[in-house]
């Protein structure tokens, strides 16, 4: 967990580096963009869009696409939006359950940053 601890410090700091270049206002793509030409300026491997199979019973049931895949590691999911709400937070948490990443970062560009770091929650009731 240190290895994505230290990536997800980065990305952090990626979105705060873009939002004080852009500013507010702008459509979720635009911030998108601008995350990616921010992260690979950083050294870091950065897919965007890419298709993430969602598992279900060990039976893959449908795609996902990441806004960011970072490192193979964390996904992220942008926003541009007034405020973050709960429903927000949950897909991140459903999409990490699904594809079996243990971190996300749900990072909105509205007035300000806001950064939601999320995890994959475990079923302690099924066997490993």
């Amino acid at each position: 967990m240190m290895q994505e601890d230290v990536l997800t410090k980065k990305i952090i700091a990626c979105a705060y580096t873009v939002h004080n270049k852009l500013g507010a206002g702008f459509f979720e793509k635009v911030y998108e963009n601008s995350m990616v030409i921010e992260l690979r300026n950083n050294g870091l491997k950065v897919e965007q869009q890419c298709p993430i199979p969602v598992f279900y019973e060990g039976i893959k049931v449908g795609d996902y696409f990441a806004d960011l895949l970072v490192n193979d590691l964390v996904i992220v999911e942008l926003k541009a939006v007034e405020n973050l709400n709960r429903q927000h937070e949950v897909q991140v948490v459903n999409y990490l359950n699904g594809i079996g990443l243990e971190i996300g970062l749900l990072i909105n560009f509205g007035s300000s940053v806001v950064v939601k770091r999320k995890y994959r929650k475990y079923n302690l009731t099924s066997e490993p």
